[in-house]
């Protein structure tokens, strides 16, 4: 047995000392723990009334915007809180306050964890001028002994405006529920302290015998040896964790684009196929109508034409259906001259721009050839598809201008703005340019521009912001696959794409190119 050996003083107080602090540290965080469940509850609910005031809506906009556009009115009519527009806008934050409160009073007292409101009011404490737009419920307040359990709660909606809501949480028999589980857990809380104590107690005095051996030192350096090659091993394999995971991530993305790109090619497969399908009776009309005798040189002509246009839109079907069924990272390159695909673009879109949506689509190519290897399908949708958000652009800065003047309160001014609105025309340029070493196609428009938060995130997919507008003419809300096509094709032709625009001053995009 081995000799037992004096241990200093100061070796009880190294022992002894990380054993208190460890168990003050746990007592702590216990108590920290009960605090924060007892909050847990109100802390939910008012989370809860917040995310309510956010996002409930009765037909399109919540209380906020409806009280930000408040302000908005009376900032425009000088603080005149009884101008009628003003009285309107005050009504309708009315209505939406009663139709966000009468779905909740319809089950009062039902449901045992459904919040009653007593008092939903909006106020503006920056303008004296405006009166607090208040709801109250029909229903009587809690006795005098269930007054303490109501809250208050106020909701900014932005600089000017707070929204004040007065609710009692109906669930009196679960608050003594949470106060009874209170005090099983204050018990638990201290069995856990006591019996903690007693183990380290025991802990504490098997350390100190083992103090007493001679072998401490060598014990230790073999168990300082042995843990760091456990962490070199940790380390290892946290490492090939995220290299694997980061492969993985990799995998699924190409997966996801791959079948992504597979449903768009099925899809417009199928609609091109049905298309050159409906041409054929067509062509074959006007062949027999060409071989007809009787007929005038003009007559012949025109149908010579309307063949030749069917002709030309089968192709195009034909080369659509291509590239959609193809991957954009499998491009087919050659050299071609980027000037010809600007000359076809403003060709094939002038007239439709001028006619059907009512803005200029104009081409200004180089005076020198612009040559580049590139997908020519890919580019010309690449292309087609910039040209299709600066004319929804335009389209929503029409929309713009048009409100704009609407709201003018000047008659006089509102007159000649409704007659500046109506002369307002947009307008779409692509054009081409060589710089040094590359060749540079921007495609501008004078249209509604982008915040920077969008601009930021313009080439995600599946992010729009045409869900949040108003439809255009027939055009239905995008789908956010658009731009980030072009990122896709750009990436894989080596080029890069720039993007200025500022709110309401319209956007170019530049596409930068290797000059081939």
């Amino acid at each position: 047995m081995a000799e037992p050996v004096a241990v200093p003083w100061w070796k009880y107080v190294r022992a002894l000392g990380p054993v208190v602090l460890f168990w003050a540290a746990l007592v702590v965080w216990l108590a920290y723990l009960l605090a924060e469940r007892s909050r847990m509850g109100p802390e939910n609910d008012e989370a809860n009334l917040h995310e309510w005031i956010d996002e409930a809506r009765s037909f399109r906009k919540t209380v906020p915007e409806l009280a930000r556009e408040y302000v908005y009115r009376l900032d425009i009519y000088n603080g005149d809180a009884d101008a009628p527009e003003v009285q309107l806008k005050a009504q309708e934050i009315a209505e939406q306050l009663k139709a966000m409160a009468d779905p909740i009073r319809r089950y009062e007292g039902q449901l045992p964890m459904f919040i009653v409101i007593y008092r939903l009011e909006v106020r503006f404490p920056a303008r004296p001028a405006a009166a607090a737009i208040v709801w109250r419920s029909p229903a009587p307040r809690p006795k005098e002994e269930n007054q303490s359990h109501v809250r208050h709660l106020y909701h900014a909606a932005g600089a000017d405006a707070v929204i004040y809501v007065e609710y009692r949480v109906h669930a009196f028999s679960k608050l003594q529920r949470d106060e009874t589980q209170r005090q099983d857990l204050l018990w638990l809380v201290a069995g856990v302290v006591l019996g903690g104590s007693l183990l380290a107690l025991v802990w504490v005095w098997m350390f100190l015998r083992r103090e007493r051996q001679r072998e401490f030192a060598q014990v230790e350096a073999e168990r300082a040896r042995e843990h760091a090659e456990v962490l070199m091993l940790a380390a290892k394999v946290e490492a090939q964790e995220a290299e694997r995971a980061a492969a993985d991530a990799e995998k699924a993305n190409l997966e996801m684009r791959s079948q992504l790109y597979a449903s768009i090619g099925i899809m417009a497969g199928s609609y091109a196929h049905n298309i050159k399908n409906l041409l054929v009776r067509p062509n074959d009309l006007i062949s027999r109508c060409l071989e007809a005798d009787g007929m005038s040189n003009d007559q012949a002509h025109m149908l010579t034409e309307v063949k030749a246009t069917l002709g030309t839109v089968t192709e195009r079907l034909q080369m659509i259906l291509r590239t959609v069924r193809r991957d954009p990272t499998r491009a087919e390159m050659t050299t071609l001259d980027l000037n010809d695909l600007i000359r076809e673009t403003g060709a094939t879109w002038g007239t439709i721009g001028r006619e059907k949506w009512k803005l200029t689509v104009s081409a200004a190519p180089a005076a020198e050839p612009l040559r580049i290897r590139g997908d020519l399908s890919h580019l010309q949708q690449a292309v087609e598809n910039l040209v299709f958000n600066a004319r929804d652009a335009t389209f929503e800065m029409r929309n713009h201008v048009r409100d704009a003047a609407r709201a003018e309160r000047d008659p006089a001014k509102r007159k000649q703005a409704l007659i500046d609105a109506a002369a307002w025309r947009g307008e779409v340029t692509v054009a081409g340019r060589r710089e040094g070493g590359e060749v540079v196609l921007g495609v501008r428009d004078n249209g509604i521009g982008m915040t920077p938060e969008v601009r930021a995130k313009c080439l995600e997919t599946h992010f729009t912001t045409k869900r949040d507008n108003a439809l255009y003419e027939g055009y239905n809300a995008g789908m956010g696959l658009g731009l980030s096509f072009v990122a896709v094709v750009l990436e894989h032709h080596g080029a890069t794409l720039e993007v200025e625009s500022e709110p309401f001053r319209g956007a170019l995009f530049r596409i930068r190119f290797p000059a081939a």
